[in-house]
């Protein structure tokens, strides 16, 4: 087998699998390096088993509502084992399907977890930490391990879940606690209450979903709450005790909760560990590897893309990133990838999309006199007949002076869709007279978006 390579590539997930596709493209000899299945973590543990339990999980609710349109159904059952081996039979089609690209982009893929030795040389073992059983020389060294979920060091953290366990299982307990406040507790406690699962979900602070716009978490957490979610605020864990199926969780207030399963939501970092970061002279900040505009790390020819630089962790990027990289170093066609304007979602239920400023942020730069801000709140036609279900808001950030959309924000069905085709005109710099001459297709829910007085 070749050992020398113009490009290694350590990691197999979404922004090592595009730089090494574009860099093999461009005719450069490339080696992709992956101790696990192909694919990353959106592939395998991540975006798409986690969308696939969003659909699967709203059945149950689409069955309820169907009498109001005339159907009765009678007898349904519910497997939610039956759920999770669906969904990974189709994770295993996608890792097979990925290995198969990569062989024809002519990409060799090296199995086994990659190490530097020094800068220009990567030991591979079967498993971390191992003796090598063989060294790629590399002219140049792209790190994309991505993250990994964060376990809070707390007694009795290791008998509860994190994200990755939650794809493994045979099924859920009754009752789970989700203890975390961003998108993924958020997510999957949804996930888990519309599968028929009893959901406590502890809230560090005072709010869900830090970071988002305010007034769009609150809608989202009007929804949960309508859902059966018991949602706690200003409460975090201080310790786990039990045995699988019968825990007992302390929290930090000394409230204790008793429940079948913990899911650890609680952030996630960098994988680093086994890297020898070090043998390379490549330097950290904090939990991260720093790089710059040019993905460039502190030591030439080591550069960095992905969750692993922990900047904006979401897989567009990644694959933006790597991309970029790859025809800037093989494809004489640099560029830089802009991390300013970032469409992002959350797929609870309700679907929370934005793209831009959020109010407070608007207000945080431009000032409050600066800023309008049109709404629209309402409950969509779907929900119309079965009279149920959280209401829509629509909410565009408006720069007073210049009538620039700063930010496109929404909370609803299908709301990442809508948010899609949104970013393209805040990206273009639209205005508030743009979107109010632009003709609405009735009815729809994204109408209100261009109807907004």
């Amino acid at each position: 087998m070749q050992t020398s390579f113009d490009l290694v590539v350590l990691g197999a997930g979404s922004g090592g699998l595009a730089a090494a596709k574009r860099a093999a493209r461009h005719g450069a000899r490339v080696a992709i390096v992956e101790g696990d299945r192909v694919g990353g973590t959106c592939v395998i543990r991540g975006c798409v088993p986690k969308k696939l339990l969003v659909y699967g999980s709203r059945v149950r609710e689409q069955l309820d509502e169907a009498p109001a349109y005339g159907v009765e159904i009678a007898g349904a059952r519910f497997s939610s084992a039956q759920l999770l081996a669906n969904v990974r039979r189709e994770v295993d089609r996608l890792n097979t399907l990925h290995i198969g690209l990569l062989e024809k982009a002519g990409v060799t893929l090296v199995s086994g977890w990659g190490r530097f030795q020094d800068a220009n040389h990567i030991a591979v073992s079967a498993t971390p930490g191992a003796e090598a059983h063989q060294v790629l020389q590399a002219g140049r060294v792209l790190i994309a391990v991505g993250g990994r979920p964060h376990r809070p060091q707390i007694p009795g953290a290791e008998l509860a879940w994190v994200s990755d366990d939650m794809f493994l299982q045979e099924g859920f307990p009754s009752h789970v606690l989700v203890v975390g406040a961003g998108f993924i507790a958020c997510e999957f406690a949804c996930i888990l209450s519309g599968l028929g699962v009893q959901v406590t979900q502890l809230v560090r602070g005072d709010h869900l979903l830090r970071g988002f716009d305010r007034e769009l978490s609150a809608v989202v957490q009007e929804g949960m709450e309508e859902k059966g979610i018991d949602l706690r605020f200003c409460h975090s864990p201080a310790a786990i005790s039990g045995a699988p199926g019968a825990l007992e969780v302390l929290s930090q207030a000394g409230e204790t909760f008793s429940c079948g399963g913990v899911l650890l939501a609680t952030g996630r970092r960098p994988f680093l560990d086994g890297l020898n970061l070090e043998a390379a002279g490549v330097a950290l900040e904090g939990h991260r590897i720093p790089v710059d505009a040019q993905q460039a790390t502190n030591v030439p020819g080591i550069d960095a893309v992905g969750d692993v630089t922990d900047r904006i962790c979401l897989t567009p990027v990644a694959v933006d990133e790597g991309r970029a990289y790859a025809d800037s170093v093989f494809g004489q066609a640099p560029r830089q990838v802009s991390h300013e304007l970032v469409a992002s979602a959350v797929f609870s239920q309700p679907e929370l999309a934005t793209v831009g400023l959020s109010e407070e942020q608007a207000v945080e730069r431009y000032g409050r006199e600066a800023v309008v801000v049109h709404r629209a709140r309402f409950r969509s036609m779907a929900q119309a007949l079965p009279q149920r279900g959280p209401r829509c808001l629509l909410k565009l950030v408006v720069e007073r002076s210049t009538d620039r959309v700063l930010g496109c924000h929404m909370v609803g069905e299908h709301a990442a869709e809508i948010i899609q085709m949104a970013a393209i005109a805040v990206g273009m710099g639209a205005t508030k007279a743009d979107f109010d001459r632009t003709m609405a297709l009735h009815p729809t829910v994204s109408e209100e978006f261009v109807t907004m007085g």
